[in-house]
C-alpha cells in the first residue's frame, strides 16, 4: 500500500515471503533510504467468526476462505509457492543478500508492539485522500475495505500489478520444429509455473486469494490493472540487464542490480532473459506517471498504453451451487457467508489446492479457474483502466528498448533522496572475521549433532551445548528440518549464535521442507502443508520464532549466512558467483560427519523437532545406523493419563498427540521402528522442566556473561507475554526442549529414572490420531523412554552452565559489534581464541 508521500506500507503475508523475514528486511531498507518515518504495518491476531464477523485486526496471513478465529490455518493458495529455492527461502533472505548488503537499523519487529496492517491503513486512509499500490494478494485491502466501507471514499485510486486479461505466456514454449518437445505453460493467460495443470488462468498475486481480490475489484474504486498483458511486453532483456551493470551509481541501485544478477544466476533455465518481467517496478512507473499526468489522461502514460476493460474476478468453477466440501463459504452452513448470493458466482467449487482432482485433466492444461481476471459484459464486472503493452523508448538509436527502462535507471542512480551507505560502508572500521575453535591437542567429548527446527527453546538448547566442556560434550553439526516452529530463513539466527560464541566452524545443514509424504512428486519443491498448518502464523507462532521474540536483532551480525549461491556439481544449470558460499543441505552434513569419523567412533544425535531429517538420512543410508551411538528425542506423549492432553493446541481433534511427532508422524514412526539406541524424552518431562517463574529466578541470581544475559532477556519477554495475551498462552511447552540436552549430557545431579518400554507412532494420515505416541507391547520397539527428572536440579544446572566464564561469548551483542566497527583496531584489545 502506498501513499502519494510515501507515508505508509503494509506487508502481505501470505503471499512470496514470510511475515517476520519480510518486515526486518523493510525496515532495513527503509533505514539504507533514511525513510524510517514510513510507517509499516503487518499482521494482527484477529480472526473471522464462522457467522462471517471480522474481529478487530484480521492479520492477512491466510486468505479469506481459510481465515478462522486464529491465525492457523491452511494452504490451499499459497502451496503454489514453493517454501525453498526459487520460493519463499530466497525471498525471506532476498537470496543472502539482504543480510550481506542491507544496514540493520533500529527498527525491528517486537512481540505485540509491531503496527498491525490493518492499523496502518485506518491511520493512513482516515487522513485523507490516498493512493493505494497493490503488488500481492489483497486480503489485507479487502479485509479493510469490508469492515470500514466508510473510508471508501478516501481512497482516490487503486493501482494493481495482478493478473492476466488477455495475456498469453511466452515461457515453456517449445522451438519451432521440436518433434518431442511438451509445452509447458505457453500461451496460458496465467503464470502459475507451478500449478498450470491445475489452473492455467490465474496470476500469482490474484491467485493468493481471489476472494479478496474480488472484493476490491467489485467495491467501486476507479482501477488501473497492470496484468500480465503488459508485464509481459518488458522482459529483462540482455541489454538492460548489461546497461544496468555499468550502471550502479547509488547504493539503491547496487542491491537492485546484486539482487537480479542472483535471480538470474540461479534461473531454472536458461531462458531468463525472455521470461523474467518488469512486473511490480514497472506498475510503480505507470502509477507515478499517471500522477504526474492525472489517472483520466490515458493517452499521456509515459510508460504503458492504456484502455478500458470489463472485468470481474473468478472465485469459484462452474457449476454453481453445488456442495462438494471444497467451497467454506457455502459448504456445512444454514446460510451463506458474508450473506453472499445462493447460486451465485461464489458458490461453485472453490480450489483446494494444486492438485486438486477436480481441476486437472488428462494431459492437458488445469480446467480450474479460480484467481482469473477474466473479461466480461458491463453487466457482468466492473470497469477498469488496464495496461495492454509497454511503451517503446521514444529513442529509437538506444539499445534500451523500452522507455521505462530509461526512467528505472535514472532513479535509481539518482543522487537526490539516496542511500548514505550499506552494512560494510556504514562502519568506518569494518571486518569480517570468522572464529573457529581450535581444539587441537585437546580432549573432546562425546561427538554430538543437533537436530532442530528453531523453535524458541531451540535457541537455548544451542546455547547451552555451546557452554558445555568441550571435553564433555563435543558439538560437531548442526541440521535443521525446515517443517518445524520456524521458516527456513531464521538458519540466519543459527549462524549469529555460533558467530557470536565463536564457533564459526560448526557446520549446518539445511533440512527437509515438507514432512514425509507431503511433497508433491509431479514437483517435489512444493508440498500440502496437512500436519504443518496446525503452527500459527502470528504471536507465539512463526512469525515470533523467525524473529525470535524480536530479540535477533541484538544479536552480532555473522560474515556466515544463508545464500543462493550454487555449484553444478550439486545439479543446477550453472555455477553461481561464488559457490564456495553455497548452503549445505541437512543430509550432507548428517552424511560427511557420521561417516566421517574413525573407525569405531560414533555419533550422538540430540534431535529437538519433527524427525525428517533423520528419517530420510535412514531411508538413505541404510548401513550407516550402526555408526550412531545413541538418539535423543526431545517429544512424544505417553498418554497413559488420559487426564493429560497433548500439546497440538490448535487440533481439537487431536488430544494425544504431541507437535514434534505430530509434525511428521510418518518420519517419527520410521525412526522408532529402527535399530538406533532411543532415549525419549517425553511431554510429561517437558512439562517438568516448563516453569518460567522458577527458571527466571534461577536466572536472576546472576547474569555474568553475554548469553546468560540473553537467554534471560529471552525468557522475561516470552514469560511477560505469556500472562499478557491468551495468544501465547502455550509458550512454555518450549521452555522443557533443553533438558533432552543435559540428559544427553549425563548430568547426574539431574537424577534421571529411564524405564525401557516398546513404543510405536501412530501414522495413519488421520489428523485425529496422527502422531499419537503409544506403548504397543505388540508391534512397538523397545526404547529408554525418561520417566522422571529432578527439576529443581535442572533450573540450577541450565543456569550455572550458561553463566560460565568458559567457553563464553567472542562478540557480546550487535552493540558491541557496532563499537568493534567504529574504533580504530590500535585502541581496542583484539579477542584472541
Amino acid at each position: 500500500m502506498l501513499r502519494c508521500l510515501r507515508q505508509a506500507i503494509t506487508i502481505s503475508a501470505n503471499a512470496w515471503t514470510n511475515a517476520g523475514h519480510a518486515v526486518n528486511q523493510l525496515y532495513d531498507l527503509l533505514y539504507m533510504m533514511g525513510r524510517d518515518d514510513i510507517q509499516v504495518g503487518i499482521g494482527g491476531e484477529g480472526g473471522i467468526l464462522f457467522d462471517g464477523t471480522f474481529l478487530p485486526d484480521v492479520g492477512g496471513y491466510l486468505s479469506l476462505a481459510e481465515q478462522e478465529n486464529s491465525t492457523a490455518g491452511g494452504c490451499r493458495y499459497r502451496q503454489a509457492i514453493p517454501p525453498g529455492q526459487g520460493g519463499k527461502m530466497d525471498i525471506d533472505n532476498n537470496y543472502g543478500i539482504r543480510k550481506d548488503f542491507l544496514p540493520r537499523g533500529k527498527r525491528h519487529y517486537s512481540s505485540l508492539k509491531q503496527p498491525t496492517s490493518q492499523h496502518v491503513m485506518m491511520e493512513t486512509l482516515s487522513s485523507g485522500p490516498t493512493i493505494v499500490l497493490l503488488i500481492g494478494s489483497h486480503t489485507n485491502f479487502a479485509t479493510f475495505l469490508m469492515t470500514h466501507p466508510e473510508l471508501k471514499k478516501n481512497v482516490e485510486h487503486v493501482f494493481i500489478m495482478a493478473g492476466g486479461v488477455r495475456s498469453e505466456n511466452p515461457t515453456g514454449c517449445c522451438p519451432k520444429n521440436a518433434t518431442s518437445c511438451i509445452p509447458e505453460q505457453c500461451g496460458d493467460h496465467g503464470n502459475l509455473f507451478t500449478a498450470y495443470t491445475s489452473n492455467s488462468f490465474a496470476e500469482f498475486n490474484l491467485f493468493g486469494d481471489p476472494f479478496a481480490a474480488y472484493q476490491v475489484f467489485h467495491s467501486g474504486l476507479p482501477i488501473t490493472l497492470v496484468p500480465l498483458d503488459a508485464t509481459n511486453t518488458i522482459p529483462i532483456n540482455k541489454d538492460f540487464f548489461l546497461e544496468f551493470e555499468q550502471e550502479q551509481h547509488t547504493y539503491e541501485a547496487q542491491y537492485v542490480f546484486e539482487s537480479l544478477k542472483i535471480t538470474r544466476d540461479t534461473w531454472f533455465n536458461d531462458e531468463f532473459y525472455t521470461s523474467y518481467f518488469m512486473w511490480d517496478s514497472f506498475t510503480s512507473g505507470i502509477l507515478l506517471s499517471s500522477i504526474w499526468h492525472g489517472h483520466d489522461n490515458i493517452k499521456d502514460n509515459d510508460f504503458a498504453e492504456l484502455n478500458y476493460r470489463h472485468i470481474t474476478i473468478v472465485t469459484s468453477n462452474e457449476p454453481y451451487g453445488i456442495h462438494d466440501g471444497s467451497n467454506p463459504f457455502f459448504d456445512n452452513r444454514t446460510a451463506p457467508k458474508f450473506h453472499l448470493k445462493q447460486r451465485g458466482v461464489h458458490s461453485g467449487h472453490v480450489q483446494t489446492g494444486i492438485r486438486d482432482p477436480f481441476c486437472l485433466v488428462p494431459k492437458g492444461k488445469g480446467k480450474c479457474m479460480d484467481g482469473y481476471t477474466k473479461e466480461v459484459s458491463a453487466s457482468e464486472g466492473v470497469k477498469v483502466l488496464v495496461a495492454e503493452k509497454a511503451k517503446p523508448n521514444k529513442d529509437v538509436d538506444s539499445k534500451l528498448d523500452r522507455e521505462y527502462f530509461i526512467s528505472f535507471l535514472h532513479s535509481l542512480n539518482s543522487p537526490h533522496q539516496t542511500a548514505k551507505f550499506n552494512m560494510k560502508t556504514e562502519f568506518p572500521f569494518y571486518k569480517e572475521v570468522l572464529y573457529k575453535n581450535n581444539v587441537k591437542g585437546r580432549l573432546s567429548g562425546k561427538p554430538v549433532i543437533l537436530d532442530l527446527d528453531m523453535s524458541p527453546g531451540d535457541f537455548v538448547t544451542l546455547f547451552y551445548l555451546l557452554k558445555m566442556p568441550r571435553q564433555l560434550i563435543d558439538l560437531k553439526g548442526i541440521t535443521i528440518t525446515a517443517n518445524g516452529w520456524a521458516n527456513a530463513a531464521t538458519i540466519d539466527i543459527i549462524y549469529d549464535i555460533l558467530h557470536m560464541m565463536g564457533r564459526d566452524d560448526i557446520p549446518v545443514g539445511l533440512g527437509e521442507f515438507f514432512a514425509l509424504g507431503e511433497a508433491y512428486p509431479a514437483l517435489n519443491s512444493t508440498g500440502d502443508c496437512k500436519y504443518r498448518k496446525a503452527i500459527p502464523h502470528g504471536a507465539g507462532g512463526y512469525i515470533d520464532s523467525d524473529t525470535l521474540f524480536g530479540l535477533a536483532r541484538d544479536l552480532p551480525h555473522s560474515p556466515r549466512r544463508y545464500t543462493a549461491q550454487n555449484s553444478m556439481k550439486y545439479g543446477v544449470p550453472r555455477d553461481t558467483e561464488h559457490p564456495e558460499l553455497r548452503q549445505p543441505k541437512a543430509q550432507e552434513v548428517l552424511q560427511n560427519l557420521i561417516n566421517g569419523f574413525e573407525s569405531g567412533r560414533k555419533v550422538t544425535i540430540l534431535t529437538t523437532g519433527p524427525l525428517t531429517n533423520i528419517a530420510t538420512f535412514l531411508l538413505s543410508n541404510t548401513n550407516s545406523s550402526s555408526k550412531i551411538e545413541k538418539l535423543y528425542i526431545i517429544g512424544g506423549h505417553i498418554g497413559q493419563d488420559e487426564a493429560l492432553d497433548g500439546n497440538v493446541f490448535t487440533v481439537h481433534s487431536n488430544r494425544k498427540a504431541e507437535f514434534n511427532m505430530y509434525l511428521d508422524p510418518l518420519a517419527a514412526k520410521q525412526v522408532l521402528a529402527s535399530k538406533l539406541n532411543i532415549t525419549m524424552i517425553p511431554l510429561n518431562i517437558l512439562r517438568k522442566a516448563s516453569s518460567f517463574t522458577r527458571l527466571l529466578r534461577e536466572m536472576q541470581l546472576k547474569k555474568d556473561t553475554p548469553e546468560a544475559i540473553f537467554v534471560h532477556r529471552l525468557l522475561s519477554r516470552m514469560f511477560q507475554l505469556h500472562r499478557s495475551h491468551h495468544a501465547y498462552g502455550h509458550i512454555g511447552m518450549f521452555l522443557g526442549e533443553v533438558v533432552g540436552a543435559a540428559i544427553m549430557a549425563d548430568q547426574p545431579q539431574l537424577k534421571v529414572v529411564t524405564q525401557i518400554r516398546p513404543v510405536s507412532v501412530l501414522a495413519n494420515r488421520e489428523t485425529g490420531s496422527d502422531g499419537w505416541t503409544i506403548v504397543d507391547h505388540r508391534n512397538g520397539n523397545p526404547i529408554n523412554l525418561v520417566e522422571d527428572i529432578d527439576s529443581f536440579a535442572y533450573y540450577s544446572h541450565l543456569s550455572t552452565v550458561l553463566n560460565e566464564k568458559n567457553q563464553s561469548a567472542i562478540i557480546a551483542s550487535f552493540s558491541a559489534q557496532k563499537k568493534l566497527w567504529s574504533t580504530p583496531p590500535s585502541q581496542i584489545g583484539l579477542p584472541t581464541l
